[in-house]
């Protein structure tokens, strides 16, 4: 996370939000961080309830296409990181009513009743061409049918401090009355992030150490390095483990980690395996929940394999943050 100075919080502080799809909570850090208020929020999975019920005091709501429109409160932002889905829209073209039996249905359901100031929403960044750019093109035109102005725009995490690569599509949806027509998403910032960075020390990482030996290290990789001693910022593949296939590939403690995910095989499942001090291990949770800007503070579920999973399905807090900073200049310029 990034401290937020208070002329970054003028127009945001004290308003009213809403979490859905709120996983273990990263919308709900980045808009606190802000002086928003969260009135609501909604997740399915249990051990996911349990993390953000422990960190923010309030327990989710279970199944969203399970909770009428009215029994939620009125709030002036909604947000959220929805399930990707394919919509029958093959010749249709129908907005609103093409979303019926997706999740974005309820958002759009949501929105449509209590006609929230703005809409934050996230999603994988090949959502922009799923089903041949039908699917965005249904999500733009049922916002705009129930009252909003659109940008979307796909961040990278590292390019916000964080030292993932880790690439999202981001919605921001102005409601029309409120005539936002300059808003720009954030540029990058200059920054050196890179997995030594977010490391947590031996003694605090030894059970991630693969212990069997079957891996090779390359002895020289060649990279892009500066006369500096700059590091490319990418993940840098230097090694391999059994095969080689996905989570058994080896990164340099000097670049980028891959992107985190809530699924995968492999013996690196999940993070991805780097060659720390000397070691090769997995990340611990601590780790990814540091490269997705959550706080040392944060409590994170016992269970690892359930930790590896929610920080995987989660939102990058920094850039959220980044952009809510842009929305805030918007509110204030128009």
């Amino acid at each position: 996370m990034i401290n937020i100075d208070d002329k970054n919080k003028i127009c945001l502080k004290g308003q009213k939000f809403i979490d859905l799809f709120a996983g273990i909570g990263g919308f709900h850090l980045a808009l606190d961080s802000f002086g928003a208020e969260c009135v609501f929020a909604s997740e399915w999975d249990k051990y996911a309830q349990e993390v953000y019920r422990d960190n923010f005091n309030l327990t989710p709501e279970g199944d969203i296409t399970k909770i009428d429109e009215k029994d939620i409160p009125s709030h002036d932002i909604l947000c959220g990181g929805f399930p990707c889905q394919a919509f029958s829209i093959s010749g249709k073209q129908k907005g609103f009513e093409d979303t019926r039996g997706t999740l974005f249905f309820d958002i759009a359901r949501i929105a449509k009743f209590h006609k929230p100031k703005i809409m934050l929403l996230e999603n994988v960044s090949n959502f922009e061409k799923h089903d041949n750019g039908k699917t965005l093109l249904t999500i733009i035109k049922t916002i705009k049918e129930i009252g909003y102005d659109v940008n979307y725009k796909v961040l990278d995490a590292s390019d916000f401090g964080l030292a993932q690569k880790r690439e999202r599509i981001y919605f921001v949806c102005f409601r029309k009355d409120l005539e936002i027509k300059k808003f720009k998403f954030p540029a990058p910032i200059n920054n050196n992030a890179k997995i030594l960075n977010i490391i947590l020390p031996d003694e605090e990482s030894s059970k991630h150490i693969i212990k069997r030996k079957d891996y090779i290290i390359k002895d020289h990789v060649k990279m892009d390095v500066d006369m500096f001693g700059n590091y490319p910022r990418k993940p840098i593949r230097i090694g391999t483990y059994n095969k080689g296939g996905q989570g058994e590939r080896i990164y340099h403690e000097c670049g980028l980690a891959i992107t985190l995910s809530a699924y995968g095989g492999g013996i690196g499942a999940k993070t991805g395996l780097y060659l720390v001090n000397g070691k090769v291990r997995k990340l611990a949770p601590r780790e990814c929940a540091r490269l997705q800007g959550f706080p040392d503070n944060f409590r994170i579920h016992k269970n690892d394999n359930q930790a590896y999973k929610q920080f995987g399905n989660s939102v990058a807090v920094n850039v959220l943050q980044h952009i809510l900073i842009e929305v805030n200049r918007s509110l204030v310029n128009g």
